[in-house]
């Protein structure tokens, strides 16, 4: 595979002319299902966004214009298959909640008028801020303050196709030690807003699944609060849907935090599996590690990773690194990887980030066929090994075994 790493420089690469259909020389408008012009039908000129603290929140859904596929947030996006999230009321039924909790975690469906809701973010785009207005309730999952060996499994299941909203709120008390799974299943249309507070002291590992139907259209925007010397550890894994876009974001709230945010995704034919990350370092001394991988297989089968960090000026002693890992099993795949890093002091421990791209690498494959492995279980080794370094971060066994069975259960698609 061939490795990318940008260096922070003065000036803007340009190397040769756009070679990809829909590719401008700003990367605009590269979805062929978006619309190139606004509502207005004439072409819609865009303002770039200059910085990543400059991306405006509300929780109205008019502050943000409707989108046309070229704002940077959205230009990979398929918008017309996004189900109407981003444009219609979502006045389906939200998929149903289910929680399993160790004693003493408290679960609460609460009006959107509760203190807690809001606590951890505000909505950064038109569909987050549909949810956040067209949810009926949300549900609260509190873990106590100082709580040892937490383990909640909040399972989510779609039973329709009419789009809808959800809200998610999980609030890891002081110094408490918990791991959180929340679990999308079934068929839905949904735009989903999940708050993670973890407060001063505590340790949270919150792993996020998407293990949809092949019908799904699932929008996901999962914020977090990390408060002083807390530690979160946030795991998105997408298998299934039709479309699934998941945004994360991590935010330090006082000095000394840690945020590690891990990524598994395997797209098949005519899949689109988009996660964008952003990681707000405005904090002292505070530490963030991302690494993302991935694999496509089929025709159409499409992959965005987007990472985006920000080191603030305030935000002296950083330690920040951020990678993303593709491997294109088969020829009519894409994958669309852009880290950013975006630097306003230099009094900072380290920062960087790279991206990777490729096939099989043929020297592997060639060490084990040498050594009696036939070729489909060498590749299949290959892949298993590949993705394992993300499985293993979750550190919860039956989660890890149903997760390498459901990547055998693709290799075996890509073998047929």
């Amino acid at each position: 595979m061939t490795e990318t790493a940008t260096a922070i420089t003065g000036e803007k690469a340009r190397i040769g002319a756009p070679s990809i259909a829909g590719f401008t020389e700003e990367g605009e408008n590269l979805s062929p299902l978006n619309d190139p012009a606004g509502s207005t039908g004439r072409p819609t000129v865009r303002i770039p966004d200059s910085s990543r603290a400059g991306r405006p929140t509300s929780y109205k859904v008019e502050d943000f214009a409707p989108l046309t596929g070229r704002e940077e947030d959205w230009r990979f996006t398929p918008l017309k298959r996004l189900g109407g999230l981003h444009k219609e009321a979502l006045t389906g039924a939200a998929p149903t909640v289910e929680v399993q909790a160790t004693a003493g975690v408290t679960v609460e469906t609460v009006g959107m008028d509760d203190a807690r809701v809001g606590s951890a973010g505000i909505p950064e785009d038109r569909v987050s801020a549909n949810g956040w207005n067209s949810a009926a309730a949300a549900t609260v999952v509190t873990v106590p303050a100082d709580a040892e060996d937490v383990r909640v499994t909040v399972t989510v299941t779609g039973t329709g196709l009419e789009a809808s909203a959800q809200h998610l709120v999980v609030v890891a008390g002081p110094n408490s030690r918990a791991v959180v799974v929340l679990d999308h299943v079934g068929s839905a249309v949904v735009a989903e807003n999940v708050e993670i507070d973890v407060r001063d002291g505590a340790a949270l590992t919150f792993v996020t699944l998407q293990g949809w139907a092949s019908d799904a259209i699932h929008a996901s925007s999962q914020q977090a609060r990390i408060g002083q010397d807390a530690h979160l550890k946030h795991i998105a894994v997408s298998f299934g849907g039709d479309l699934v876009r998941v945004t994360p974001s991590a935010r330090f709230a006082a000095p000394g935090g840690e945020a590690e945010l891990y990524g598994l995704y395997f797209a098949d034919a005519g899949q689109h599996l988009e996660h964008r990350l952003f990681v707000d370092h405005s904090q002292p001394r505070c530490k963030s590690n991302v690494l993302y991988k991935g694999a496509l297989q089929g025709q159409g089968a499409h992959t965005v990773w987007v990472g985006d960090v920000l080191i603030r000026k305030d935000a002296v002693g950083t330690d920040s690194y951020e990678a993303n890992r593709n491997l294109v099993l088969t020829d009519g795949t894409r994958a669309d990887s852009v880290p950013n890093l975006e630097i306003e002091t230099g009094l900072i421990d380290g920062a960087g980030h790279a991206s990777t791209t490729g096939r099989f690498d043929d020297n592997q494959l060639f060490y084990l066929m040498a050594r009696g492995i036939p070729e489909k279980a060498a590749r299949r080794l290959v892949v298993r090994g590949f993705l394992n370094e993300v499985i293993q971060q979750i550190g919860i066994p039956e989660l890890e075994e149903r997760l390498n069975e459901t990547v055998e259960a693709e290799l075996a698609a890509t073998d047929s």
